[in-house]
């Protein structure tokens, strides 16, 4: 919680009020002992009323005092023990964590106050153990996809060096592919840490949208007749210019269009098209297939850097990179997909950025 919020304030100043209470408290019920020990020590020295007329009006049973000091002092190390043993479990939680410890929940107890702050550490212990998690499979990930050029790199080299192979153009464009490969995945490795950790930069200017589709599908005309793939695209128009990264949002459409081609069948059909939401705010893009769809439990995490399908030959950070370019022009980009019908990808961009 931020602490300039006055929610925060708020609860701020009810806990420092609790623990004044609490102090007053343990200094009444100090001060009420203390003087319960003194009754009880006079009148077991049996002073009297006369040698004692303020003190002591009448001589206390000492039974009746033990009685009352031990109920005095249960109640006291019950307030201290309702408030201090919440803040003993954060301590220790704390600590771990500092260890590396994700693990580790602080149960929820004592003054509302602490309660609220045992719910904030919990929340945040369980945001970075999410995080170390995305780490480390951030890592295998990233080392299994350069492995696999690399390896063949190499290998084509040694054999070429060693005589295996003929020193032909086949071999050395081979190379070449594997190069570019590990070249393209490295930068979206790039403007995926970019995007994720809010330093990418657009470069924004006044954008014609229909020519970004128009020259997206005309790029991959070739790659669509060649998988026997009707590729369509249906623009509005009466489309305004806007205000975008030609380059970042025709990376986008690129990705879609590619995405669809490699799960729409030869026969099978894409449509692109583009207009303005009913809003007159925003503009729609929307790529449409009629391959196998995808499944209802993989569909929420398409977006998700380095997941893709079991017989998917590309890298798994297309649509994630898809998602943070359009995010970073304010817009919003969401999956629709049924089994055996198709899939449909669709991002919304603002007329204006603010």
């Amino acid at each position: 919680m931020d602490r300039s919020d006055p929610a925060w304030r708020r609860l701020r100043g009810r806990f420092m009020w609790r623990i004044g209470i609490i102090v007053a408290t343990v200094l009444f019920l100090a001060v009420t002992a203390g003087t319960l020990a003194f009754l009880l020590l006079t009148s077991a020295l049996g002073y009297t009323t006369e040698r004692l007329p303020l003190l002591l009006p009448w001589r206390v049973p000492t039974v009746l005092v033990l009685l009352i000091l031990a109920v005095v002092f249960g109640g006291l190390v019950r307030t201290i023990r309702r408030a201090a043993l919440p803040v003993a479990d954060l301590l220790e939680a704390a600590e771990k964590v500092e260890n590396d410890d994700y693990s580790v929940r602080v149960v929820v107890r004592g003054p509302r106050e602490i309660r609220a702050l045992i719910n904030s550490f919990n929340a945040m212990v369980a945001r970075l153990e999410v995080n170390d998690q995305q780490r480390r499979n951030l890592l295998a990930d990233v080392t299994h996809e350069l492995r696999t050029p690399l390896t063949i790199i190499q290998g084509n080299l040694e054999g070429l060096l060693d005589g295996v192979y003929p020193r032909d153009d086949a071999h050395l464009t081979m190379i070449l592919d594997e190069t570019r490969i590990f070249a393209r995945l490295v930068e979206d490795l790039r403007t995926l840490a970019q995007a994720e950790s809010g330093t990418l930069t657009l470069r924004l200017e006044q954008t014609d949208i229909r020519a970004l589709v128009k020259d997206s599908v005309a790029s991959l005309m070739a790659q669509a007749n060649e998988a026997g793939v009707d590729l369509a695209a249906s623009v509005d128009p009466n489309l305004p210019a806007m205000q975008l990264d030609p380059v970042r949002i025709h990376a986008v459409i690129d990705n879609l269009i590619m995405n669809a081609l490699r799960y729409t069948p030869k026969g099978g059909r894409i449509e692109i098209s583009a207009a303005l939401m009913s809003t007159q705010d925003c503009v729609t893009v929307t790529v449409k297939d009629n391959g196998r769809g995808i499944p209802a439990d993989v569909l929420p995490h398409v977006f998700e850097r380095f997941y893709k399908s079991s017989d998917s030959h590309g890298s798994g950070l297309g649509l994630a990179i898809a998602r943070h370019l359009v995010l970073a022009h304010q817009g919003e980009i969401n999956a629709e997909s049924e089994i055996g019908k198709g899939t449909t990808v669709r991002f919304t961009l603002p007329l204006n950025l603010r």
